[in-house]
């Protein structure tokens, strides 16, 4: 037995599936879309930076909860040599650090940008230091800096015959510093040279062929061609390294540990130092909040940097 049923178009025409004029609906869309990133950033990135906020304010330990002390944690930091230390560290191993990564993969870059044999291999070998787990990294600094069997030591001492004894690398406070910013600069550099090697190749040939037929020399072609060109990709991938390497972590907890004497502390190992191993959540999440100011002030000087430069194009253009 069958069932004869009976539709009519205009009776469609005149009852639409209500999904599908839903998912015409654009703003509904975009919600859709953005709805599964929104929730993993919701999960993994607003929920422990409201919660490190709201345990910097309180006097929260490991095993106890704290209650709200206002910022009491902040007074104490702002006497706290150790924090001023750490702040001072931090800004010289992002400085220094930053600049050398500039310099250094900025002339990669160059490099790589011309046409040579086996460009494709070279490129894919400088991608190693970036590739590298940091932890593999930092071991492998923590053998070339060891006192007694560094390959340094041994090639200044028993090669070159340049010094007499070993290089402590990591035994004083400046010497420890540096080596610690030596090694973030070579882990940093294949980041920036790739990411500025993308920008090189956006840049039309044809400009450079004007320049050379006008007389310009290389440094003139890379001051008013180069240079311009890059300035938005510039200030990007700095950004972004400033980012990294101020919040940078393991690395110098692998090699140092802070140490020696606390001397190579950064704010995020002074925080993991204070609230995890020494148990004090409340003042650990306080010197963690107290990056956030830091971060601000660089992303915005790189954008405020980039609209600048934007709208100094725009009225050069006019």
């Amino acid at each position: 037995m069958s069932v004869t049923t009976f539709s009519s178009p205009a009776l469609a025409q005149r009852q639409p599936n209500w999904i599908v004029r839903l998912f015409d609906y654009k703003p509904f869309l975009i919600a859709m879309c953005l709805a599964p990133a929104i929730g993993l950033l919701s999960v993994f990135l607003t929920y422990p930076l409201g919660l490190g906020i709201w345990l910097a304010f309180t006097d929260t330990t490991i095993g106890r909860r704290g209650v709200f002390v206002g910022f009491e944690n902040f007074q104490y930091l702002l006497t706290d040599p150790l924090w001023w230390n750490a702040v001072f560290y931090s800004v010289v191993y992002t400085g220094i650090a930053t600049f050398g990564k500039f310099a250094l993969g900025f002339w990669l870059a160059l490099l790589l940008n011309n046409h040579f044999p086996f460009k494709s291999i070279l490129r894919a070998i400088i991608l190693l230091p970036w590739i590298v787990p940091t932890v593999l990294s930092a071991l492998a600094f923590w053998w070339i800096y060891d006192p007694q069997f560094s390959i340094i030591s041994y090639l200044l001492v028993d090669v070159l015959h340049w010094r007499s004894s070993n290089v402590d690398f990591l035994g004083s406070a400046w010497p420890a510093r540096f080596s610690l910013i030596a090694a973030n600069i070579w882990r940093g550099i294949p980041f920036v040279a790739i990411s500025l090697l993308a920008g090189l190749q956006t840049i039309s040939p044809s400009l450079y062929e004007a320049a050379m037929l006008d007389g310009a020399s290389a440094w003139q072609r890379f001051r008013y061609i180069t240079f311009p060109m890059m300035m938005p990709i510039l200030a990007i991938v700095m950004t972004f390294s400033i980012i990294f390497t101020f919040t940078d972590f393991q690395l110098v907890y692998a090699i140092t540990r802070g140490g020696p004497v606390n001397s190579t502390h950064l704010l995020a190992t002074l925080a993991f130092q204070r609230g995890i191993a020494g148990g004090e959540l409340g003042e650990g999440a306080a010197i963690a909040v107290s990056m956030i100011p830091f971060l601000i002030f660089a992303t915005l000087f790189s954008y405020f940097g980039l609209a600048r430069r934007k709208w100094q194009q725009g009225e050069a253009n006019d």
